[in-house]
Protein backbone atom coordinates (compact mmCIF):
# COMPACT_ATOMS: atom_id res chain seq x y z
CA UNK A 1 0.00 0.00 0.00
CA UNK A 2 1.12 3.36 -1.03
CA UNK A 3 2.25 5.81 2.12
CA UNK A 4 0.25 8.28 2.72
CA UNK A 5 0.98 12.14 0.83
CA UNK A 6 1.91 15.01 2.95
CA UNK A 7 -0.81 17.28 3.63
CA UNK A 8 -0.90 20.54 1.42
CA UNK A 9 0.70 23.62 3.41
CA UNK A 10 -1.05 26.84 3.84
CA UNK A 11 0.12 29.71 1.18
CA UNK A 12 2.13 32.36 2.76
CA UNK A 13 0.20 35.11 4.30
CA UNK A 14 -3.05 33.55 4.07
CA UNK A 15 -5.57 33.81 5.51
CA UNK A 16 -7.27 30.88 6.86
CA UNK A 17 -3.81 30.26 8.48
CA UNK A 18 -4.08 33.54 9.97
CA UNK A 19 -7.25 32.76 11.43
CA UNK A 20 -6.34 29.23 12.53
CA UNK A 21 -3.34 30.67 14.57
CA UNK A 22 -5.67 33.41 15.90
CA UNK A 23 -7.92 30.45 16.98
CA UNK A 24 -4.69 28.39 18.71
CA UNK A 25 -2.91 30.88 20.65
CA UNK A 26 -5.21 33.13 21.95
CA UNK A 27 -5.72 32.81 25.77
CA UNK A 28 -8.22 33.91 28.55
CA UNK A 29 -5.86 36.68 29.93
CA UNK A 30 -5.61 38.14 25.94
CA UNK A 31 -9.61 38.75 26.36
CA UNK A 32 -9.72 42.68 27.72
CA UNK A 33 -12.55 43.24 30.53
CA UNK A 34 -15.11 45.22 29.03
CA UNK A 35 -15.22 42.46 25.97
CA UNK A 36 -15.52 39.61 28.42
CA UNK A 37 -18.07 41.15 29.73
CA UNK A 38 -19.93 41.99 27.16
CA UNK A 39 -19.68 38.68 25.64
CA UNK A 40 -20.84 37.06 29.41
CA UNK A 41 -23.95 39.15 28.10
CA UNK A 42 -24.58 37.31 25.25
CA UNK A 43 -24.47 33.93 26.82
CA UNK A 44 -26.86 35.12 29.62
CA UNK A 45 -29.28 36.52 26.63
CA UNK A 46 -28.45 33.28 24.36
CA UNK A 47 -29.20 31.23 27.67
CA UNK A 48 -32.24 32.28 28.00
CA UNK A 49 -33.38 32.62 24.38
CA UNK A 50 -32.39 28.88 24.29
CA UNK A 51 -35.19 28.26 26.98
CA UNK A 52 -37.70 30.40 25.80
CA UNK A 53 -37.31 29.05 22.00
CA UNK A 54 -37.28 25.43 23.31
CA UNK A 55 -41.15 26.38 24.02
CA UNK A 56 -41.40 27.76 20.69
CA UNK A 57 -43.68 25.33 18.05
CA UNK A 58 -40.06 25.60 16.05
CA UNK A 59 -38.27 23.66 19.05
CA UNK A 60 -41.52 21.42 20.08
CA UNK A 61 -40.57 19.81 16.00
CA UNK A 62 -36.75 20.18 16.61
CA UNK A 63 -37.47 18.07 19.97
CA UNK A 64 -39.55 15.55 17.94
CA UNK A 65 -36.84 15.09 15.65
CA UNK A 66 -33.88 14.75 17.96
CA UNK A 67 -36.00 12.19 20.05
CA UNK A 68 -36.64 10.14 16.93
CA UNK A 69 -32.95 9.80 16.59
CA UNK A 70 -32.50 7.13 19.54
CA UNK A 71 -30.24 8.28 21.44
CA UNK A 72 -29.38 7.28 24.97
CA UNK A 73 -29.38 9.65 27.71
CA UNK A 74 -25.10 9.11 28.77
CA UNK A 75 -22.50 11.22 28.57
CA UNK A 76 -23.63 13.94 26.12
CA UNK A 77 -24.46 17.73 26.52
CA UNK A 78 -28.39 18.95 27.19
CA UNK A 79 -30.71 20.13 25.01
CA UNK A 80 -32.04 23.49 27.06
CA UNK A 81 -35.62 23.42 28.41
CA UNK A 82 -35.77 19.37 27.92
CA UNK A 83 -34.76 16.41 29.59
CA UNK A 84 -32.85 15.49 27.00
CA UNK A 85 -29.06 14.84 26.97
CA UNK A 86 -27.75 13.57 23.74
CA UNK A 87 -24.44 13.77 21.20
CA UNK A 88 -22.95 17.43 21.39
CA UNK A 89 -23.19 18.03 18.01
CA UNK A 90 -27.49 17.48 17.88
CA UNK A 91 -27.54 19.46 21.44
CA UNK A 92 -25.83 22.29 19.62
CA UNK A 93 -27.93 21.80 16.71
CA UNK A 94 -31.27 21.66 18.70
CA UNK A 95 -30.01 24.71 21.05
CA UNK A 96 -28.99 26.78 18.17
CA UNK A 97 -32.03 26.45 16.54
CA UNK A 98 -33.63 27.58 20.10
CA UNK A 99 -31.87 30.46 20.36
CA UNK A 100 -32.87 31.48 17.02
CA UNK A 101 -36.41 30.28 17.18
CA UNK A 102 -37.74 33.25 18.38
CA UNK A 103 -35.21 35.89 16.62
CA UNK A 104 -34.87 37.83 19.70
CA UNK A 105 -31.26 36.86 19.60
CA UNK A 106 -27.92 39.05 19.18
CA UNK A 107 -26.57 40.63 16.07
CA UNK A 108 -23.74 41.88 14.52
CA UNK A 109 -22.96 45.62 13.83
CA UNK A 110 -21.18 46.81 10.42
CA UNK A 111 -18.52 48.75 9.82
CA UNK A 112 -17.92 49.83 6.14
CA UNK A 113 -21.12 51.92 4.27
CA UNK A 114 -21.94 49.48 1.64
CA UNK A 115 -22.78 46.60 4.80
CA UNK A 116 -26.03 46.13 5.75
CA UNK A 117 -26.05 47.51 9.09
CA UNK A 118 -26.95 45.02 12.27
CA UNK A 119 -27.37 41.88 9.31
CA UNK A 120 -23.91 40.36 9.02
CA UNK A 121 -24.35 37.65 11.07
CA UNK A 122 -26.10 36.41 14.75
CA UNK A 123 -23.33 35.63 16.82
CA UNK A 124 -24.23 34.09 19.46
CA UNK A 125 -27.16 31.29 18.20
CA UNK A 126 -24.25 29.40 16.19
CA UNK A 127 -21.05 30.09 18.76
CA UNK A 128 -22.55 28.98 21.93
CA UNK A 129 -24.45 26.03 21.24
CA UNK A 130 -20.92 23.96 20.50
CA UNK A 131 -19.06 25.73 22.94
CA UNK A 132 -21.82 25.04 25.63
CA UNK A 133 -22.18 21.70 24.50
CA UNK A 134 -18.42 20.44 24.36
CA UNK A 135 -17.80 21.87 27.67
CA UNK A 136 -20.71 19.99 29.29
CA UNK A 137 -19.45 17.10 27.80
CA UNK A 138 -16.02 16.91 28.62
CA UNK A 139 -16.53 18.36 32.27
CA UNK A 140 -14.91 21.92 31.05
CA UNK A 141 -14.45 25.03 33.17
CA UNK A 142 -16.33 28.27 32.15
CA UNK A 143 -13.19 29.91 31.52
CA UNK A 144 -12.57 27.26 28.96
CA UNK A 145 -16.06 27.69 27.45
CA UNK A 146 -16.18 31.44 27.63
CA UNK A 147 -12.72 31.89 26.31
CA UNK A 148 -14.32 29.18 23.22
CA UNK A 149 -17.04 31.33 22.48
CA UNK A 150 -15.22 34.02 22.20
CA UNK A 151 -12.72 33.31 19.71
CA UNK A 152 -16.00 31.68 18.08
CA UNK A 153 -18.07 35.36 18.16
CA UNK A 154 -14.89 36.92 16.86
CA UNK A 155 -13.62 34.76 13.58
CA UNK A 156 -17.66 34.94 13.00
CA UNK A 157 -18.11 38.61 13.19
CA UNK A 158 -14.76 39.11 11.05
CA UNK A 159 -15.58 36.45 8.10
CA UNK A 160 -18.83 38.21 8.07
CA UNK A 161 -17.46 41.54 7.68
CA UNK A 162 -14.66 40.35 5.06
CA UNK A 163 -17.16 38.74 2.64
CA UNK A 164 -18.59 41.24 0.01
CA UNK A 165 -22.03 42.36 0.53
CA UNK A 166 -23.20 40.12 -2.43
CA UNK A 167 -23.56 37.62 -0.19
CA UNK A 168 -26.17 38.53 1.81
CA UNK A 169 -27.62 40.45 -0.72
CA UNK A 170 -28.26 37.95 -3.51
CA UNK A 171 -29.80 35.65 -0.28
CA UNK A 172 -27.64 33.95 1.60
CA UNK A 173 -28.21 33.81 5.06
CA UNK A 174 -24.52 34.66 7.15
CA UNK A 175 -26.04 33.61 10.61
CA UNK A 176 -25.91 30.34 8.57
CA UNK A 177 -22.89 30.68 6.36
CA UNK A 178 -20.62 32.70 8.73
CA UNK A 179 -21.44 31.24 11.59
CA UNK A 180 -20.90 27.72 10.53
CA UNK A 181 -17.38 29.44 10.86
CA UNK A 182 -17.29 30.87 13.77
CA UNK A 183 -18.91 28.06 15.21
CA UNK A 184 -15.90 25.56 13.87
CA UNK A 185 -13.69 27.91 15.43
CA UNK A 186 -15.01 27.38 19.23
CA UNK A 187 -15.48 23.97 18.37
CA UNK A 188 -11.67 23.61 17.34
CA UNK A 189 -10.37 26.08 20.51
CA UNK A 190 -12.32 23.55 23.02
CA UNK A 191 -10.88 20.60 21.95
CA UNK A 192 -7.60 22.04 21.71
CA UNK A 193 -6.44 21.30 18.19
CA UNK A 194 -3.40 22.33 16.67
CA UNK A 195 -3.33 25.05 13.85
CA UNK A 196 -3.41 22.53 11.02
CA UNK A 197 -6.08 20.67 12.28
CA UNK A 198 -7.82 24.16 12.86
CA UNK A 199 -7.10 25.22 9.45
CA UNK A 200 -8.62 21.98 8.24
CA UNK A 201 -11.43 22.53 10.48
CA UNK A 202 -12.25 26.10 8.87
CA UNK A 203 -12.20 24.67 6.08
CA UNK A 204 -15.04 22.04 6.53
CA UNK A 205 -17.02 24.31 8.65
CA UNK A 206 -16.78 26.44 5.02
CA UNK A 207 -17.72 23.75 3.24
CA UNK A 208 -21.12 23.10 4.55
CA UNK A 209 -21.93 26.78 4.82
CA UNK A 210 -25.12 27.05 3.83
CA UNK A 211 -28.58 29.04 4.34
CA UNK A 212 -30.57 31.03 2.29
CA UNK A 213 -32.51 34.16 3.14
CA UNK A 214 -35.92 32.91 1.00
CA UNK A 215 -36.33 31.37 4.18
CA UNK A 216 -37.18 34.26 6.39
CA UNK A 217 -41.06 34.17 7.95
CA UNK A 218 -40.38 30.33 8.59
CA UNK A 219 -38.79 27.69 10.91
CA UNK A 220 -36.47 27.24 8.08
CA UNK A 221 -34.37 30.42 9.33
CA UNK A 222 -33.47 29.00 13.16
CA UNK A 223 -32.98 25.74 11.03
CA UNK A 224 -30.06 27.67 9.80
CA UNK A 225 -28.58 29.13 13.11
CA UNK A 226 -28.86 24.94 14.09
CA UNK A 227 -26.95 23.65 11.42
CA UNK A 228 -24.60 26.18 11.65
CA UNK A 229 -23.67 25.01 15.51
CA UNK A 230 -24.07 21.67 14.33
CA UNK A 231 -21.35 22.20 11.33
CA UNK A 232 -18.81 23.46 13.86
CA UNK A 233 -18.77 20.48 16.08
CA UNK A 234 -18.76 17.56 12.99
CA UNK A 235 -15.84 19.98 11.65
CA UNK A 236 -13.38 20.40 14.43
CA UNK A 237 -13.98 16.46 16.06
CA UNK A 238 -13.67 14.71 12.37
CA UNK A 239 -10.38 17.14 11.66
CA UNK A 240 -9.34 16.12 15.00
CA UNK A 241 -9.70 12.15 13.58
CA UNK A 242 -7.47 13.27 10.64
CA UNK A 243 -10.05 14.14 7.92
CA UNK A 244 -8.07 16.11 5.35
CA UNK A 245 -9.32 19.72 3.61
CA UNK A 246 -7.78 22.31 1.88
CA UNK A 247 -5.60 24.60 4.30
CA UNK A 248 -6.95 28.15 2.36
CA UNK A 249 -10.50 26.94 2.40
CA UNK A 250 -11.45 30.78 2.98
CA UNK A 251 -9.57 32.30 0.89
CA UNK A 252 -8.73 30.28 -2.08
CA UNK A 253 -9.87 30.68 -5.74
CA UNK A 254 -12.36 28.10 -5.16
CA UNK A 255 -13.18 28.90 -1.48
CA UNK A 256 -15.54 30.48 0.58
CA UNK A 257 -14.98 34.14 0.20
CA UNK A 258 -15.40 33.86 -3.73
CA UNK A 259 -17.62 31.22 -4.33
CA UNK A 260 -20.06 32.26 -1.47
CA UNK A 261 -19.66 36.35 -2.35
CA UNK A 262 -17.39 36.76 -5.46
CA UNK A 263 -14.79 38.05 -3.01
CA UNK A 264 -13.55 39.43 0.29
CA UNK A 265 -12.29 42.33 1.49
CA UNK A 266 -8.38 41.08 3.39
CA UNK A 267 -8.38 44.67 5.14
CA UNK A 268 -11.92 43.62 6.93
CA UNK A 269 -10.07 40.23 8.44
CA UNK A 270 -6.18 40.02 7.91
CA UNK A 271 -4.18 41.11 11.09
CA UNK A 272 -8.14 42.50 12.35
CA UNK A 273 -8.96 39.50 14.90
CA UNK A 274 -8.74 40.62 18.35
CA UNK A 275 -7.38 44.26 16.68
CA UNK A 276 -10.14 45.53 18.45
CA UNK A 277 -12.37 42.70 19.42
CA UNK A 278 -16.07 42.69 18.00
CA UNK A 279 -17.84 43.10 21.37
CA UNK A 280 -15.47 45.81 21.99
CA UNK A 281 -16.02 47.88 18.39
CA UNK A 282 -18.84 48.45 16.27
CA UNK A 283 -20.33 46.09 19.35
CA UNK A 284 -23.01 43.78 19.21
CA UNK A 285 -26.60 44.85 19.57
CA UNK A 286 -28.85 42.74 22.29
CA UNK A 287 -32.69 42.93 21.21
CA UNK A 288 -35.42 44.62 22.77
CA UNK A 289 -38.46 42.60 20.66
CA UNK A 290 -38.48 39.26 19.42
CA UNK A 291 -38.27 40.45 15.59
CA UNK A 292 -35.70 41.64 13.12
CA UNK A 293 -33.41 43.87 13.75
CA UNK A 294 -34.14 46.15 11.07
CA UNK A 295 -37.59 47.05 12.78
CA UNK A 296 -36.45 48.15 15.88
CA UNK A 297 -35.03 51.66 15.44
CA UNK A 298 -38.67 52.29 14.08
CA UNK A 299 -40.44 50.66 16.60
CA UNK A 300 -37.82 52.42 19.43
CA UNK A 301 -39.00 55.68 17.66
CA UNK A 302 -43.11 54.55 16.74
CA UNK A 303 -43.03 53.73 20.77
CA UNK A 304 -41.45 57.11 22.30
CA UNK A 305 -44.08 58.87 20.13
CA UNK A 306 -47.16 57.24 21.09
CA UNK A 307 -46.10 57.54 24.60
CA UNK A 308 -45.25 61.66 23.58
CA UNK A 309 -48.10 62.31 22.28
CA UNK A 310 -50.77 59.50 23.65
CA UNK A 311 -52.01 58.57 20.62
CA UNK A 312 -54.70 55.91 20.46
CA UNK A 313 -55.47 53.16 17.61
CA UNK A 314 -58.69 54.83 16.79
CA UNK A 315 -57.01 58.36 16.24
CA UNK A 316 -54.83 56.95 13.33
CA UNK A 317 -55.27 57.19 9.77
CA UNK A 318 -52.24 55.96 8.33
CA UNK A 319 -48.94 55.07 9.09
CA UNK A 320 -45.82 55.76 6.44
CA UNK A 321 -42.21 54.02 7.57
CA UNK A 322 -39.51 54.94 5.12
CA UNK A 323 -36.01 53.15 5.04
CA UNK A 324 -32.90 52.59 2.95
CA UNK A 325 -33.60 50.09 0.30
CA UNK A 326 -31.67 47.30 2.16
CA UNK A 327 -34.42 47.11 4.76
CA UNK A 328 -37.21 46.04 2.82
CA UNK A 329 -34.95 43.19 1.17
CA UNK A 330 -35.30 41.54 4.92
CA UNK A 331 -38.45 42.24 5.91
CA UNK A 332 -40.38 40.81 3.45
CA UNK A 333 -43.86 40.35 4.76
CA UNK A 334 -46.58 43.00 4.42
CA UNK A 335 -49.60 40.70 5.12
CA UNK A 336 -48.34 38.39 8.50
CA UNK A 337 -50.79 35.64 8.85
CA UNK A 338 -48.39 33.94 11.34
CA UNK A 339 -45.72 34.88 14.13
CA UNK A 340 -42.91 34.01 12.11
CA UNK A 341 -43.95 36.48 9.36
CA UNK A 342 -44.63 39.06 11.72
CA UNK A 343 -41.39 39.04 12.74
CA UNK A 344 -40.14 40.37 9.61
CA UNK A 345 -42.79 42.71 8.81
CA UNK A 346 -42.61 46.46 9.52
CA UNK A 347 -46.29 46.73 9.31
CA UNK A 348 -47.21 44.28 12.00
CA UNK A 349 -44.42 45.87 14.10
CA UNK A 350 -45.75 49.33 13.56
CA UNK A 351 -49.41 48.43 14.37
CA UNK A 352 -48.90 46.26 17.19
CA UNK A 353 -47.03 49.19 19.30
CA UNK A 354 -49.73 51.49 18.61
CA UNK A 355 -52.47 48.88 19.94
CA UNK A 356 -50.40 47.43 23.30
CA UNK A 357 -48.01 49.98 23.62
CA UNK A 358 -45.46 46.57 23.64
CA UNK A 359 -43.89 44.04 21.52
CA UNK A 360 -42.60 41.21 23.20
CA UNK A 361 -42.94 37.15 23.41
CA UNK A 362 -46.98 37.74 24.17
CA UNK A 363 -47.61 39.95 20.75
CA UNK A 364 -45.83 37.82 18.40
CA UNK A 365 -47.69 35.25 18.44
CA UNK A 366 -50.25 33.37 16.04
CA UNK A 367 -53.25 34.35 17.82
CA UNK A 368 -52.51 38.46 17.73
CA UNK A 369 -51.07 38.34 14.21
CA UNK A 370 -54.68 37.33 13.03
CA UNK A 371 -56.59 39.56 15.23
CA UNK A 372 -59.26 42.18 13.51
CA UNK A 373 -57.83 44.94 14.94
CA UNK A 374 -54.42 43.99 14.37
CA UNK A 375 -54.79 43.11 10.59
CA UNK A 376 -57.04 46.03 9.91
CA UNK A 377 -54.20 48.35 11.37
CA UNK A 378 -51.50 47.06 9.67
CA UNK A 379 -53.78 48.00 6.43
CA UNK A 380 -52.80 51.24 7.54
CA UNK A 381 -49.08 51.08 7.15
CA UNK A 382 -47.27 51.85 4.53
CA UNK A 383 -43.46 50.88 4.23
CA UNK A 384 -40.67 51.44 1.74
CA UNK A 385 -37.72 53.59 0.20
CA UNK A 386 -37.29 56.92 1.87
CA UNK A 387 -34.59 58.91 -0.16
CA UNK A 388 -32.94 60.99 3.09
CA UNK A 389 -32.49 56.99 4.68
CA UNK A 390 -31.35 55.76 1.35
CA UNK A 391 -28.54 58.72 1.32
CA UNK A 392 -27.86 57.85 4.97
CA UNK A 393 -26.40 54.97 4.13
CA UNK A 394 -26.73 51.11 4.14
CA UNK A 395 -24.03 51.25 7.69
CA UNK A 396 -27.54 52.47 9.44
CA UNK A 397 -30.91 51.32 10.06
CA UNK A 398 -32.21 54.67 9.20
CA UNK A 399 -36.00 54.73 9.63
CA UNK A 400 -38.65 57.65 9.36
CA UNK A 401 -41.62 57.82 10.18
CA UNK A 402 -44.83 59.72 9.76
CA UNK A 403 -48.23 59.10 11.18
CA UNK A 404 -51.25 60.73 10.18
CA UNK A 405 -54.30 61.28 12.66
CA UNK A 406 -57.67 61.49 11.76
CA UNK A 407 -58.03 65.26 12.73
CA UNK A 408 -55.59 65.86 10.02
CA UNK A 409 -52.05 66.07 12.13
CA UNK A 410 -48.99 64.80 10.81
CA UNK A 411 -46.44 63.10 13.67
CA UNK A 412 -43.01 62.92 12.51
CA UNK A 413 -40.05 60.81 13.97
CA UNK A 414 -36.71 58.95 12.93
CA UNK A 415 -34.01 57.31 14.06
CA UNK A 416 -30.92 55.71 12.90
CA UNK A 417 -30.28 52.64 16.03
CA UNK A 418 -32.79 50.90 18.28
CA UNK A 419 -32.54 50.13 21.74
CA UNK A 420 -29.66 47.50 22.54
CA UNK A 421 -27.70 48.69 20.16
CA UNK A 422 -24.01 49.79 21.67
CA UNK A 423 -25.61 53.42 21.31
CA UNK A 424 -28.14 52.67 23.71
CA UNK A 425 -27.41 49.93 25.28
CA UNK A 426 -29.41 47.89 27.57
CA UNK A 427 -27.94 48.19 31.18
CA UNK A 428 -27.06 44.78 32.56
CA UNK A 429 -30.50 45.26 34.86
CA UNK A 430 -32.36 45.13 31.84
CA UNK A 431 -30.66 42.03 30.15
CA UNK A 432 -31.73 40.63 33.12
CA UNK A 433 -35.50 41.29 33.41
CA UNK A 434 -35.47 40.23 29.66
CA UNK A 435 -33.92 36.75 30.58
CA UNK A 436 -36.43 36.48 33.05
CA UNK A 437 -38.79 36.86 30.64
CA UNK A 438 -37.82 34.58 28.32
CA UNK A 439 -36.85 32.16 31.04
CA UNK A 440 -40.40 31.95 32.39
CA UNK A 441 -41.74 31.84 29.37
CA UNK A 442 -39.83 28.60 28.67
CA UNK A 443 -41.44 27.08 31.55
CA UNK A 444 -38.74 27.75 34.75
CA UNK A 445 -39.74 28.70 38.09
CA UNK A 446 -38.31 31.92 39.74
CA UNK A 447 -36.50 30.20 41.90
CA UNK A 448 -34.45 28.57 39.15
CA UNK A 449 -34.10 31.55 37.09
CA UNK A 450 -32.56 33.14 39.92
CA UNK A 451 -29.97 30.82 40.38
CA UNK A 452 -28.83 30.47 36.69
CA UNK A 453 -28.69 33.74 36.64
CA UNK A 454 -26.23 34.25 39.44
CA UNK A 455 -24.75 31.52 37.70
CA UNK A 456 -24.08 33.12 34.46
CA UNK A 457 -22.89 36.46 36.07
CA UNK A 458 -20.02 35.11 37.32
CA UNK A 459 -19.81 32.30 34.71
CA UNK A 460 -15.92 32.35 34.14
CA UNK A 461 -15.52 31.06 38.11
CA UNK A 462 -17.29 27.86 37.36
CA UNK A 463 -15.07 24.99 38.15
CA UNK A 464 -17.60 22.26 35.79
CA UNK A 465 -20.02 23.87 33.43
CA UNK A 466 -22.54 21.22 34.49
CA UNK A 467 -23.00 23.73 37.46
CA UNK A 468 -25.01 25.36 35.04
CA UNK A 469 -26.44 23.24 32.68
CA UNK A 470 -28.10 20.76 35.04
CA UNK A 471 -30.52 24.09 35.80
CA UNK A 472 -31.47 24.80 32.34
CA UNK A 473 -32.94 20.76 31.89
CA UNK A 474 -36.52 20.16 32.98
Amino acid sequence: MPAPSAPPKAEANAVTDYVAGFITSTKSSDIPKDVAHLGKRSVLDGIGLALAGAASATGAVTQKYVKALGFVSEGGSSVIGTDMVIPARFAAFANGISIHADDYDDTQLAVAKDRVYGLLTHPTAPALPPALAIAERDRRSGQDMMLAYQVGVEVECKVAEAIMPRHYQTGFHSTATCGSIGSAAAASKLLGLDRDATRRALAIGATQAGGLRENFGTMTKPFHAGRAAENGVVAAEIAAAGLTASPNGLEADRGFFRAAGGGYDATAIQGKLGKPWTFHSPGVSIKPHPSGSLTHPGMGAMLNLIRKHDIKPAQVKRVSVGTNSNMPNALIHHQPKNELQAKFSMEFSMAILLLERKGGLQEYTDEVVNRADVQDLISKVSFGVHPEAEAAGFDKMTTIIEVELTNGKVLKTQADFGKGAPTNPMSDDELSDKFRECAAWGGLDKARIEEVLKLVWKIEELKDVNELTRLLRK
